[in-house]
């Protein structure tokens, strides 16, 4: 009993120093974006100043008001909206063409299938930095400049997406699609009412991965827009910082980076029970 105790005590020292760790980490991680909610409620002269403020101040609906209807460009909201359309119309198109490529590839018998697969998972190698003047002059040819389909469209594809995909459905029962067959439904039946629901916990994990991949693009979207009304939050919060000696209306910046970072916060506390699950069935 003695002993039982001791083994007790120790691992509740243990689960402290752990909890103990984690508090720390987050308290490192957490403070700059403290800093910056809290320079994004006061005035410029309190910012410039040293020392820096660590409570927030009075000014939060006066300078997030500014923050949404200004803007070097274009005012935030519009540039908002924007990476709101792209990162959306990235995620969902990366998840369309690879649900269907990793179903095809799985479930249909064609030649060289697995070459095709392993054509697509070596698209790894060429990301859009490396085949980004190809990809501009295809884009600038069929007029998809300063457009949505032109933020969009290339980035679609994901091989990364077909691979965990393509697992997941190898640990599909064969059982159920000959189930299927024999009850007379088609390939694409199957598709949508057997294996779109299995996949939902992959698709929202998928799904938060790719938003967040869409949303913090910044090299594309500055190639192809030159018109400011399609400019992207990222592209946005770059263009106010001064250049010369110009002055930094730095509550209005602060204001703007906080206003970025909350569509991607909703989506990952949003869908985190199955993004949680999500990750863990495609670890089995």
């Amino acid at each position: 009993m003695a002993e039982q105790n001791g083994m007790v005590e120790k691992r509740g020292a243990g689960l402290w120093l752990v909890h103990l760790g984690l508090i720390v980490g987050i308290a490192f991680i957490f403070f700059p974006i403290w800093l910056a909610f809290v320079a994004s409620t006061v005035e410029q002269q309190e910012i410039v100043r040293p020392p820096m403020p660590l409570l927030p101040g009075d000014q939060f609906f006066s300078n997030y008001a500014r923050a949404l209807t200004s803007g070097v460009n274009a005012p935030v909201s519009t540039m908002l909206m924007n990476s709101m359309i792209m990162a959306i119309g990235i995620s969902l198109g990366k998840i369309a063409i690879s649900l269907l490529s990793a179903f095809a590839i799985v479930y249909f018998r064609f030649p060289a299938r697995r070459l095709f697969f392993w054509l697509i998972f070596l698209t790894l190698m060429l990301p859009v930095e490396v085949r980004i003047v190809p990809t501009y002059e295809v884009i600038a040819n069929f007029g998809m400049l300063n457009s949505y389909q032109g933020l969009i469209l290339p980035l679609i594809a994901s091989a990364t997406a077909t691979f965990l995909f393509r697992q997941f459905f190898m640990t599909v029962p064969d059982e159920l699609a000959e189930a299927a067959r024999v009850d007379g439904a088609g390939p694409m039946r199957f598709f949508f009412d057997i294996l779109l629901p299995m996949s939902r916990t992959n698709i929202a994990a998928l799904f938060v991965i790719l938003f967040i991949y869409g949303w913090n693009q910044y090299l594309w979207p500055l190639l192809i827009t030159t018109d400011p009304e399609m400019n992207t939050i990222v592209m946005g919060i770059k263009q106010m910082f001064p250049s010369g000696d110009d002055t930094a209306d730095w509550p209005v910046i602060m204001a703007t980076s906080i206003l970025a970072m909350v569509p991607p916060v909703l989506v990952v506390v949003g869908m985190q029970r199955l993004v949680i699950r999500g990750l863990v069935d495609s670890g089995k």
